[in-house]
């Protein structure tokens, strides 16, 4: 696997008071955070890159479940189920919720995007890292006009090897690391 360079992802003035929201300013309020720092570095791969025009608006934690069920005889990917969080947020407070869709919902403001995949880069021992393109978007607020989303740095969530039959289902724990991207303005 191919990685590109080192991209540190940091947060813009519109999603430091995005985050600020999350952790506790008002809706309009500018958020309080002291210094505007480097939220993440993660290795992107070259097929991940979001294209030029988009900028980064939010990095979030997520913890979850790949939930597979059984179709003839082998798992497949039911649905995903996660929480995420602020990606600096100690206490791990829930700012949106991940499922089938995919779609991610904020639980603060209620905006929303519904996003497909569109490139992936596979990883031993754990479900791949993604781009996917947002298919759909709702509401004002954090996920308002979200045009790409990456999941990065992936840890479990891979589908059993063994066999199932009827209609077995099982989840397995994952944690990752989501970037919404908006277009630049």
């Amino acid at each position: 696997m191919k990685l590109g360079k080192r991209v540190v992802l940091t947060t813009t003035a519109v999603a430091v008071a995005t985050v600020g929201t999350f952790l506790g300013a008002s809706a309009g309020q500018a958020a309080t955070p002291q210094t505007a720092h480097p939220v993440a570095a993660v290795d992107v791969p070259d097929a991940l890159k979001v294209p030029d025009g988009n900028r980064l608006t939010g990095v979030f934690s997520a913890a979850g479940v790949q939930t597979y069920t059984c179709t003839n005889g082998a798992w497949t990917l039911l649905e995903p189920a996660a929480t995420l969080w602020a990606k600096n947020d100690r206490s791990h407070r829930s700012v949106a919720l991940h499922s089938r869709g995919p779609v991610w919902v904020s639980t603060v403001d209620g905006s929303a995007v519904n996003g497909s995949a569109i490139a992936n880069s596979p990883k031993t021992g754990t479900i791949p890292e993604l781009l996917l393109k947002s298919t759909a978007t709702r509401g004002t607020g954090t996920f308002a006009d979200v045009s790409y989303i990456q999941r990065l740095n992936t840890h479990g969530g891979v589908a059993p090897t063994t066999a199932c039959t009827g209609t077995d289902q099982v989840s397995v724990e994952y944690t990752a690391t989501y970037a919404f991207y908006k277009p630049a303005k």
